[in-house]
Order: structure tokens, then sequence, then C-alpha cells
């Protein structure tokens, strides 16, 4: 059970979660428009100030859905996840179908219960089969439950409604080593590590594939590049304990 959780952790480090969705046109009609100012706080990286603006808005409104939602997401930012929960489960109390809300519970609940979030996000794709972030974020919970075939099916969904989301052609690769196909992860993670702006996330998922490849040598080179020599060990001795 302890090795499993190790290795439920350093999974969960290494894959991507898709952008929050946005809302559709429906969800803003008749909402104030001090909503947006809370998209673009967390967009600027102040979950703070949208989290303020979220609790002006309650304080009048607090049956406001997308308002309720915005909370969550702040809360989460702000890793007072409990608090987070409770926001999207309120949310979902008033509109079950909300697919921001069931994406925002289950990533509450990836950690800790990764079957109970592939069921929130079960629900939001049978709502809207092309939402790419819910379909991203499935594909997690179903790497996280050692599922790589599912996963797998679940982020070329993700691709097929937004080819543009990075995040779910890493997890791809990624979730392709996991599955004993690491040479394929390697060779679908290599260009996106190498690519223009490739973050040092996505560096650590083509180490991880390498390690899974047999290819320690690399991934120990690959890892230098943005970590500490005792660092780099620890993280390969992590990628290791991925191997089934």
């Amino acid at each position: 059970m302890r090795r499993q959780k190790l290795r439920t952790s350093i999974l969960f480090s290494l894959l991507l979660l898709g952008a929050c969705a946005h809302q559709n046109a429906a969800a803003w009609r008749g909402r104030q428009p001090s909503l947006k100012v809370a998209d673009v706080a967390m967009q600027s990286g102040a979950p703070a100030m949208a989290l303020s603006v979220t609790q002006e808005i309650l304080a009048k409104d607090p049956a406001n859905v997308p308002a309720l939602v915005r909370q969550g997401n702040a809360l989460y930012s702000l890793n007072r996840t409990a608090q987070a929960a409770d926001a999207y489960q309120r949310a979902l109390a008033i509109e079950p179908r909300d697919e921001e809300a069931l994406v925002g519970l289950a990533r509450v609940r990836l950690t800790d219960d990764p079957g109970a979030a592939e069921r929130l996000l079960r629900k939001a794709v049978a709502h809207d089969p092309r939402n790419a972030t819910a379909q991203n974020d499935l594909g997690i919970a179903c790497d996280l439950q050692g599922r790589h075939r599912d996963a797998q099916e679940a982020y070329r969904r993700a691709l097929a409604a937004s080819p543009d989301l990075v995040a779910a052609e890493v997890n791809l690769g990624l979730s392709l080593a996991l599955g004993g196909r690491a040479d394929q992860g390697v060779a679908m993670l290599q260009p996106l590590a190498a690519g223009e702006g490739a973050s040092p996330r996505v560096r650590q998922d083509l180490a991880a594939a390498l390690v899974l490849d047999g290819q320690t040598d690399q991934a120990e080179r690959l890892l230098g590049s943005d970590l500490s020599q005792a660092e780099t060990a620890e993280a390969v001795m992590g990628y290791a304990a991925l191997r089934p």
C-alpha cells in the first residue's frame, strides 16, 4: 500500500492537468460582469484577488453557480482543497451537470481517490464529449489507477477535440511509456521537451519515459539541466518506481 501511494504521488507530479474550461455564452447570461475580473485575476496568477471577487458576489447571490466554480478554482490554486471541494459541491447541488464544477471537484479527488475523480469526469464528458479539459483529466484518473489503455483513449479524445492541448499530448506520451511502450513514449515526448519554451515539467516527463525505456544515463543528463545532482538521483529513483 505504501509503495502504491508513493507511485501515485510521483505519477501525479508528472501528469499535466488541462487548462480550466471556459464558461459558455449561456452561463454568462444575466451574470455580473465582475466575474470577468475573477477570470483575469486567475489568468494573471492572483487567485487571492479572484477569491475576494467571488466572495463579494456570493455574499449577494449565494446561488451564483459560475461564482461558486470560480471560488473553487481560486481556493484550489491556493491549495485550500477542502474549501475548494465545498465550493464545487455547492455549485453541483444547484446545477448537477455543471462541467466546470465536475472537473474542479474531480481534481480535488484525483490524489486521494482517482476512482471517484473518474466518475465525476465521466459525468462531464457524457454531457460534452468534446470537453478536452475533462477528457485529459479523465486520462489522468485512469493512469493513476493503472488503466493506461483507457487513459490513452481519453487523451486521444482530448486531442481530437483540441489538437493544441499540449497537456494531453505530454500525458499521452507518458502513458504510453507507463503502459509498456516506452520507446513510443520517448519518441512522442522528445520533440515536446526540445521545443521552444518547453517547461522543466515536460523534460521531467521525458526523463521518466527514458528511465522506463532503460535509458537512465540520458535521463540523468536531461534532468541535470534543471536539477542538482542529488535531486536528479532522487528523481531517477522515483521514476524507476513507476515500472509495473
